[in-house]
This record gives structure tokens, sequence and C-alpha cells, in this order.
């Protein structure tokens, strides 16, 4: 059979992905990334450590970043992005700039974090205060507001699983629960941290309800990335993908085309423009998913261990503990 009409395959362009040891959301990147791009992805060495800060900081150590850059060298990308949330913010923003520095020398191409993408991001909504879901610990979110305090961003309210494991198989009915109960305060933008948490088909029904954009950390890491190659991520009807999108409650939750701005609302259910909005349930295949440690609204997170010798303090004693993404 002669296919020589087809005349392709057509030039792909790629974009390099170095993730942690534990990252199990490959399949959702991809819902983001259009058809002519590529994902190289790469893992970070295994590393039998109890989750904690330390963790992030062994999963994210230059030496280790440069040996996946340079592997993902092969295959030629783009463009490179650390997809790790705790890994790229456990050390500041003078850490997450000496990230991007490391990978870049490798590699010799742009660079990013997830931490630095939801800056960037932030920038771009010209969101300043936030309420923030994270799947981690207490300590865990408490460094992440610290980050984001330092790169001049509030946090109005949180919530928390304190999990320390297969976060990949939390539903989403428990990350839209945690939504709900962080946006306590006059936040512009909310944010669902850890690349290794599902939010994907969250994110529009959250917009929704919420008359706020909605981030995550999968979805700033991929934006950023093919933004750095002049590409536009893709997916249903959001804030950050779609400039409609951020023109306030009103445009969120008319139903009348772009520019006429009546101010109808639509029906509990539906997106603008009356299209249904997927079911909040949790993930084909996987249950429940885990029990929550805890989940808390508010800025204040549940009492801790004290810590020992200037460590995080200890957590439960569980094999195959999970990489806080």
């Amino acid at each position: 059979m002669d296919v020589s009409f087809l005349g392709g395959p057509h030039p792909q362009r790629g974009v390099g992905v170095v993730a942690p040891f534990d990252f199990a959301l490959d399949r959702e990147l991809w819902r983001w990334v259009p058809d002519e791009v590529s994902l190289h992805l790469t893992r970070t060495p295994f590393v039998p450590v109890e989750v904690s800060l330390d963790l992030a900081r062994l999963v994210s150590e230059h030496e280790t970043l440069s040996e996946a850059v340079r592997a993902l060298g092969a295959v030629s990308p783009e463009v490179v992005a650390y997809a790790c949330t705790s890994g790229s913010f456990v050390g500041g923003i003078a850490g997450e700039r000496g990230m991007c520095a490391a990978m870049e020398q490798s590699g010799e191409m742009p660079a990013l974090t997830t931490s630095g993408a939801l800056l960037e991001a932030l920038q771009e909504l010209g969101a300043r205060r936030i309420a923030l879901v994270t799947p981690y610990t207490g300590s865990v979110t408490t460094a992440l507001e610290e980050f984001l305090a330092e790169g001049g961003v509030s946090v109005t309210g949180r919530a928390y699983l304190g999990l320390t494991r297969h976060i990949w198989k939390v539903p989403y009915r428990d990350v839209v629960d945690m939504a709900r109960q962080a946006v306590v305060g006059a936040a512009d933008a909310l944010f669902i941290s850890c690349t290794n948490l599902p939010t994907y088909d969250a994110i529009p029904q959250l917009e929704a309800e919420l008359r706020m954009p909605v981030l995550s950390a999968n979805q700033v890491t991929i934006w950023a990335a093919l933004r750095r190659i002049g590409e536009q991520a893709v997916g249903p009807y959001q804030a950050l993908l779609d400039p409609v999108a951020r023109r306030g409650p009103a445009a969120m939750s008319s139903s009348a085309a772009p520019g006429e701005g009546d101010g109808a609302v639509e029906p509990a259910g539906l997106s603008p423009g009356g299209v249904p909005l997927p079911p909040v349930a949790g993930v084909p295949g996987e249950g429940p998913g885990p029990e929550p440690e805890a989940a808390f609204a508010g800025s204040a997170g549940p009492p801790e261990p004290e810590a020992v010798d200037g460590l995080d303090p200890p957590y439960p004693d569980e094999p195959g503990g999970m990489t806080p993404t």
C-alpha cells in the first residue's frame, strides 16, 4: 500500500520534563499538550527517604537535575521543565532560580520549574491573593506559603490532606471539597499544588462554581513550558488558557457571547455558554482513594509533633512513602 500521499509525519516540537521518581500522572500532563508537541519525560533516581522537606531537597539537587537534563538532551527538546512543586519551592526564590540556572547550563536550553511557573501564571492573571489547596503535611504546606510570600503573594485560606503516599489516587471529589474549604477570604485565584495530584477535569467545574481562576501544578508547568517555545496549552474552559475567562465573574458565568456581558448566570452544572461540566467523581478504576489525615480551611493548620534537632516532625512509618511533588 502506498502511503506517500500522507506526507508525514509532521515535524514535532519537544518539551523535556524532569519529574520525581514517584511521579505517576504522565497521562495528565499530555492532556494540555497540542498534537504537534511531544513530551520527553525522565525521572530522578529513587531515594528511600521518608517524606519530608529533606526529601524534597534530595530530588531537586543540582547534580541530580543536571544528569536528568543531559539525558534528555539526546532527543533535543526545546525547553525543559522540572515538574515538582515542593522540590522547586523548598529552597525559596533563590533556590528556584538556582535550579533553573543549573538545568540551563547542563542542557543549553530554556528551563523552568513548577513553582516558578506558578509565580509566572499568577502574574499573568494579576492575582496577588490566593486560596491554597495541597495534599501535603502542614510543614510542607507552610513552606509553600513562605515561598509565595517571598514572591509577593499572600494566602487567604488553605486546606490540606496531610498525605505521605499515593497522592495520585486522590479522587476529584476530595480536591473539590478542599477547594471549597480553602476559599474563605477575598482571593483572586485558587492554586491546587502537587504535580502528583489529579486536577485536569476538576478545574472547569471549580472555576464555574467559585467564580475565580483555578490553577494547578501540572497546568502551570505545561502552560509555561509551551509558552517558552511559542505554543499554547489546550484544554477545556480555564482562565489561564482562555482570555475570555479572565474577564471576571460576569464573563465566567455569562451565557452571552464574548463582549455582550448581560450577566446571565448558567444553571448549576453548566459552564459558560451552557456546555455541561464534567462530573466531580473519583478517578475511574482507582476506588475512593486514601483516607485523608487532615483537612483544614483558613490560615491555621492542625498542631504537629515537635521538630527534633532542626528536622521536620516525624511522619508515619509507612512503606513506599510519597514525594510531595
